[in-house]
Order: C-alpha cells, then sequence, then structure tokens
C-alpha cells in the first residue's frame, strides 16, 4: 500500500528550505538539512524534489503566488492612483521585512554561479512583477489619470525602488546603515512616482 503524505509535508519542506536558504545561502545548503530541519529522511524528500533546484522553483513559485493577489486588486473602476499605493505598499513589506526578503539577496550572491535559477526568478517573478505594474499604469493612462509614454519603462522605475529598499534592510541595515521605516518608505515613493505619472490637473 503507498506511504501516506501528511497534507502538510510539503508546506513544511518549503518553509524549512526557505530557512535554510536564507540562513545558509543556496550553495551551502544540503537536501540533507532541509530533509532533517522537516524531520524525514533525504530518500523521501527526493522523492517530492528531484533537485535542490526544484526545490527552489518551487519556493519561488509558491511565494509568488501568495504575493501577487495581495498586492494586485481586480482593476476594474478603481483609481490607478491608490491601486499603485497598495502595490507599492505590499509588495515593499512582504520583500524588505517579509519571509522572501533574503531572495533578492541570494539572487546577487550566488546568481552567477546558478544561471538557471536566475533565469527562473526573471522568468516567473520578475516579470510577472513587472507586468502587473505595467498594468496598473496602463489603467492610469486609460483613465487619463497617468501621463506616460512608456508604461513598462516606468515599470522599472516603481520595481527598482521597491528592491532597492529589500537590499538596503537585508544587506546595508546589518553593518551600520541608518534603518530605513518601511511604511513611510513605501508612502514616500509611492507618492513620488504618483506625482511623476499624474495627467496634468488631475488630483491623486
Amino acid at each position: 500500500m503507498p506511504r501516506v503524505t501528511p497534507p502538510d509535508r510539503l508546506d513544511r519542506i518549503l518553509d524549512a528550505a526557505r530557512d535554510a536558504f536564507a540562513t545558509r545561502g543556496f550553495a551551502a545548503t544540503p537536501m540533507a538539512d532541509i530533509a532533517r530541519r522537516v524531520g524525514i529522511s533525504r530518500s523521501a524528500l527526493y522523492c517530492l524534489f528531484d533537485s535542490k533546484e526544484a526545490l527552489f522553483r518551487a519556493l519561488v513559485s509558491g511565494m509568488i503566488e501568495d504575493v501577487l493577489p495581495a498586492a494586485l486588486p481586480d482593476l476594474g473602476n478603481d483609481p490607478a492612483p491608490e491601486a499603485l499605493r497598495r502595490f507599492i505598499h505590499v509588495v515593499m513589506v512582504r520583500l524588505a521585512s517579509g519571509d522572501i526578503a533574503f531572495l533578492p539577496r541570494l539572487i546577487i550572491g550566488e546568481g552567477q554561479a546558478f544561471p538557471d535559477l536566475v533565469k527562473f526568478y526573471h522568468d516567473h517573478a520578475i516579470t510577472r512583477v513587472l507586468g502587473a505594474i505595467e498594468a496598473i499604469i496602463r489603467h492610469g493612462v486609460t483613465r487619463r489619470e497617468f501621463a506616460c509614454s512608456d508604461p513598462a519603462l516606468a515599470a522599472r522605475s516603481v520595481a527598482g525602488g521597491v528592491i532597492l529598499t529589500a537590499l538596503w534592510r537585508i544587506v546595508f541595515e546589518p553593518v551600520g546603515a541608518v534603518p530605513v521605516e518601511i511604511e513611510a518608505m513605501a508612502q514616500s515613493h509611492a507618492e513620488v512616482l504618483i506625482e511623476g505619472l499624474k495627467s496634468k490637473g488631475v488630483a491623486a
């Protein structure tokens, strides 16, 4: 008879992988360490994930599916400035202080050694985030709330501030940089961008 897998085993594996990658990095984390954290055998872990890379991909996919729905509302007739404020706030808080804060550091620090993981992160995380931001900006242009000749480039400006804030918190603050208050930073970043995007004469 096949062995029954506990319903929460996958969640526990992903949590353990996240904690291990955040603490030790990707290269320095063996699959045996993740299995030990979960309380299963190494072979049982390999039955679910045939490689550490596959485990990383599942972890990133799960995080993106968790963050994006909360950040991107059903635009409908909602004002674009409010949608952009919400997106920046949710993503900045999660990326700079939540359980995905280690990802930018890991990708930058170890990406050269693992280009396939960088490509996966780009294709399944960065591209989707940029697409969501671009959709909000185009929504604002359609509603004549924003004036923007290139929403794709503007989306990168939005993402740039979010990523820098995350790196500041997890890379520079631990070595003595002035701490950033995330809520205030999210509000400031949103207001600067909205003022730059607003159509003339439109109150946001």
